[in-house]
C-alpha cells in the first residue's frame, strides 16, 4: 500500500453526532480532511452550519442536521437525510454527551435519565439505523466515544460514568453480533482533553489533573480525532470490540 494513501477514507460518508463543539467538531474536521463526506448532528443548528461553512470552504462535502440523539423520531429522521443526501453511510461516530453531576446521594432521577438517555441510549438508537444500511453494504465502521473515567471511575459523576462504561459494553456486544457482516465496532477513551466541557474547570483543578498524567500535559482534540480517523480507515479492519484509550497513560488498563 501507498504509505501517502494510508487512513484515506475518499467516497466514505460518515455521520457523527455531538459535532456542535469540542471533539465531535474536530472529528468531523479531521473525517472531511481524511476525504469522507461527512454529516454533521447536534442540537444547536447555528452551530453546525458554520462548522458546515468551514468544511466547504476548504473544498469538502458536508450537511448538516439538527438532531436530539435522545429523541429516536429525531435519530430515524435525521438518518434518512443522510441517505437522501448520500445514498449510503460508512461510519458512524457516536460522540454526542451530556453532563448532570452531583453527588450519588443527592441525585436526581430526572438527572440521572437525561445523561443515560443521551450519552447511552442515544448512542444505541443510531446504532440502530446505521446498522440498516451497513448491514445491506456488509460493511461499515461504528466508534463510540467513551471516556476514562468509564474506566477508572469519579467522584460526582456516577449518571456520566455508568452512561460511558455502557457505551464500552454496548460497544463489545454489538461488536460480536454483527461482525460477520464485515461491520466493526470500537471505542475511543479520551482522557481529559482541552475542550468547552473542560474549559469550566479552575487552574487549581487543571493542575491536578496534568499531576496525575503521566505524559505531563491534558489532551489535545486533534490527540482524540486521529485515533478515530485510524478506526474509520480500511487499516483498522482486523481491530473490533477494541476500547483504545487516549488518555496520556492516565489510567492503564
Amino acid at each position: 500500500m501507498n504509505p501517502n494513501n494510508m487512513f484515506s477514507l475518499k467516497d466514505k460518508v460518515a455521520l457523527v453526532t455531538g459535532a456542535s463543539q469540542g471533539i465531535g467538531r474536530d472529528t468531523a474536521l479531521a473525517l472531511s480532511k481524511a476525504g469522507a463526506k461527512v454529516a454533521v448532528a447536534a442540537r444547536s443548528e447555528e452551530k453546525l452550519l458554520v462548522l458546515v461553512r468551514e468544511i466547504t470552504s476548504a473544498g469538502g462535502e458536508a450537511l448538516a442536521i439538527k438532531m436530539d440523539v435522545a429523541d429516536q423520531d429525531q435519530v430515524k429522521s435525521a438518518f434518512k437525510q443522510v441517505l437522501d443526501k448520500f445514498a449510503h453511510l460508512d461510519i458512524l461516530v457516536n460522540n454526542a454527551a451530556i453532563t448532570r453531576d452531583g453527588l450519588a446521594l443527592r441525585m436526581k432521577p430526572e438527572d440521572w435519565d437525561a445523561v443515560l438517555r443521551t450519552n447511552l441510549t442515544g448512542a444505541h438508537f443510531c446504532i440502530q439505523q446505521a446498522l440498516a444500511t451497513m448491514m445491506r453494504a456488509r460493511s461499515g465502521r461504528i466508534i463510540n466515544i467513551s471516556s476514562v473515567v468509564a474506566e477508572m471511575g469519579n467522584s460526582g459523576q456516577a449518571n456520566y460514568v455508568a452512561s460511558k462504561a455502557g457505551l464500552i459494553g454496548l460497544t463489545k456486544a454489538i461488536a460480536i453480533e454483527i461482525a460477520s457482516r464485515n461491520i466493526t465496532v470500537n471505542a475511543v477513551a479520551p482522557g481529559f482533553i482541552e475542550t468547552p466541557m473542560t474549559d469550566v474547570l479552575s487552574a487549581e483543578v487543571k493542575d491536578e489533573l496534568r499531576k496525575r498524567i503521566p505524559l505531563g500535559r491534558m489532551g489535545t482534540a486533534s490527540d482524540v480525532t486521529a485515533a478515530i480517523v485510524f478506526l474509520a480507515s480500511e487499516e483498522a479492519a482486523y481491530i473490533t470490540g477494541h476500547v483504545l484509550d487516549v488518555n496520556g497513560g492516565m489510567y492503564l488498563a
